[in-house]
């Protein structure tokens, strides 16, 4: 059985005990969230939601809050003496995949 969810505004595909690094979630660690289901094979029969399945969750435990390696960004300018160098770190938060409840 597998289910694909959105969340952070990107799709994933999860099955039961699947760990996945999603964009920020303001919850702490340990506790259970409920995230909205647009499809759900149970191994028969594809149930699509328009645009959730209706009756149907995944529950994921939030295992930590990290952040993701530093992205370099550098922008120059030739012959101008123009040089800026930045980094960005992007805040996650890092679920495992529980319990997929089909409707």
């Amino acid at each position: 059985m597998f289910a694909i969810i959105k969340t952070g505004g990107k799709q994933y595909k999860v099955a039961e005990n699947d760990i996945l690094r999603v964009e920020k979630l303001d919850v702490p660690s340990g506790t259970t969230v409920e995230l909205d289901v647009l499809l759900v094979n149970d191994g028969k029969k594809d149930h699509i939601g328009m645009p959730t399945v209706v009756g149907a969750k995944v529950h994921a435990t939030v295992v930590e809050q990290m952040r993701d390696r530093k992205v370099i960004i550098f922008k120059k300018t030739r012959r101008h003496n123009y040089r800026r160098k930045n980094g960005h770190r992007q805040h996650l938060t890092v679920l495992k995949i529980t319990k997929i409840a089909a409707a």
